[in-house]
């Protein structure tokens, strides 16, 4: 449903237009001598030949968002927003502030000048902030997204439900259907996005920015996630648009980058449908400067392979299957991560359910890939987490095997990509009203009737909102059936993970893992 929105005069829109400027200005966004060029685009995008004539006033605001929405206001009531709805307010807010932004190739050269002076953390700062001041980073949508942690056995899970991506209106998706498909920019990620206009089934990106960089001798981009889950949120994209290939090469410019950015960590999703990203057909990795749950997961089996001697093996206390490298030497760790990743792809186990290749009507199909991610640790070592995919599916588990098996679908039935593989969950906003709902039923807000669930949108969750009533009652105070919830979405979680783990944490489990880097000559420590 369209949003209610204020219309303000032209003479309160002029005045946020100097208040705008004003804050860019603050904010370094434009320089001094920029101001009088920045008005005037401003002015002459509203339909203005004269600037605001008055006093204004002197302020310091943490965002942009509430200057740019009564903005947003005004020029829908002036004929620039059609419809007036979420997506086409959002084409004309990325204009204004771009219009507010420094030029692409001023901005890598700051980036680069802070780099140089006060260190590569000093840069990736000053960036995330203009990111967020430009409101290419909308915080004020991902502020209302909801977060919790999870105690398990296997560390404090992080848990989400994501509230930040605004669902499209009616009408916008009426207008969807009747659009000509478009192959530019061919992808969410290509560099042509930079400074792109948008339109009604493409973000605006006037606002966006990107940093070349090198890795592996290759031009590659490094930007951030307009919808960041987690602190810092990154997209590392190659320049060429090429699709996704664990291989190699991957390891080492996983490698590289944190070479160069040490205080982030950098991860790739897999490689193949089911286990991998949403986005395979562009090259890409995430990185970011947060804490993962696995990250902190300790190493319960220890292994030594006598053709990396420096190189220590580990399987980790997670539940999915992860083994970690850890070693001093880049050239040492490269190659042990290389010959893990060949064994992989190529090993098949039938007493684990585990199939390298399947045969299918192109020829054999693979099965097996690799979820990497990389870390530099503060004594120089360099450490890979690589966590063992599998994507066969099966007549019971026609999703994937091990994937989210579907007991778990009302919970998340999307791809297990490389947030989630490192615990922290995405959940799709339609739970945050869903969940409000359960919460009445344990409250004896409103009465439990099977037939009227079984006909609405809670019909996917009946079994567990029953076994819920069975356990709890329905006289729960509202707080004390909060925290119901959140337990029992976090252990679905847990168990969305467990499914995902190829060798399960079990004795068979475990024997089966161990297998595995026994097939390569490993020996446990």
């Amino acid at each position: 449903m369209t949003e209610q929105h204020q219309t303000i005069t032209a003479s309160e829109a002029l005045l946020l237009i100097e208040r705008l400027v004003q804050f860019a200005e603050q904010r370094g966004m434009i320089e001094p001598l920029d101001r009088f060029a920045a008005r005037n685009a401003l002015l002459d995008l509203f339909r203005f030949t004269e600037p605001h004539g008055g006093e204004v006033p002197v302020e310091e605001l943490p965002s942009p968002v509430m200057l740019l929405e009564p903005l947003l206001d005004y020029g829908a009531s002036v004929g620039l927003i059609q419809g007036n709805t979420t997506t086409f307010r959002d084409l004309l807010d990325a204009k204004i502030m771009g219009l507010l932004m420094p030029r692409p190739s001023e901005t890598a050269a700051r980036f680069a000048s802070l780099a140089q002076e006060g260190g590569v953390q000093a840069a990736t700062d000053d960036f995330y902030r203009l990111s967020i001041d430009s409101n290419y980073i909308r915080m004020d949508r991902i502020n209302k997204n909801q977060y919790w942690r999870q105690p398990t056995e296997y560390g404090s899970l992080e848990i989400t439900v994501n509230l930040s991506k605004p669902e499209k209106d009616p009408k916008e998706i009426a207008l969807l259907k009747t659009m000509a498909p478009s192959s530019y920019p061919k992808c969410l990620l290509c560099a042509e996005n930079v400074g792109y206009a948008g339109r009604a089934d493409h973000p605006a990106r006037q606002n966006l920015r990107v940093i070349p960089l090198a890795l592996k001798g290759e031009s590659w981009f490094f930007q951030y996630s307009p919808y960041v889950y987690y602190n810092e949120h990154s997209i590392v994209f190659r320049a060429e648009h090429t699709p996704m290939r664990i291989s190699s090469d991957t390891f080492a410019r996983l490698l590289d980058f944190v070479e160069q950015f040490p205080h982030y960590f950098i991860g790739s999703n897999a490689d193949l449908p089911i286990v991998g990203g949403s986005i395979l057909n562009h090259d890409h990795f995430q990185a970011g400067r947060h804490v993962f749950p696995m990250e902190t997961a300790p190493v319960d089996a220890v292994f030594a392979d006598a053709q990396a001697p420096g190189v220590r093996f580990g399987t980790v206390a997670w539940p999915m299957s992860v083994v970690r490298l850890s070693g001093a030497d880049k050239a040492e760790v490269l190659a042990a991560a290389e010959r893990m990743l060949a064994a992989w792809r190529a090993y098949s186990d039938p007493q684990a359910d585990i199939f390298a290749f399947t045969d299918g009507p192109d020829g054999s199909v693979p099965h097996n890939t690799i979820t990497p991610i990389a870390r530099l640790r503060d004594n120089g070592e360099y450490e890979l987490d690589l966590v063992l995919r599998n994507n066969r599916t099966s007549e019971e588990h026609p999703g994937g095997i091990f994937h989210p098996h579907q007991p778990l679908h009302h919970i998340k039935q999307e791809n297990i990509g490389l947030i989630e593989v490192m615990g922290l969950a995405v959940l799709p906003g339609r739970l945050k009203t869903e969940l409000e709902e359960i919460a009445l039923l344990l409250t004896g807000g409103k009465a439990y009737d099977p037939s009227a669930v079984a006909g609405g949108p809670l019909a996917k969750h009946a079994a567990w909102i029953e076994s819920m009533l069975r356990e709890h009652g329905s006289a729960l105070a509202p707080d004390a059936a909060a925290d119901v919830l959140r337990d029992e979405v976090g252990r679905k979680f847990l168990d969305v993970l467990k499914d995902a783990g190829v060798y399960k944490r079990t004795a068979e489990g475990r024997q089966a893992f161990a297998r595995f880097l026994q097939s390569m000559g490993m020996t446990a420590q």
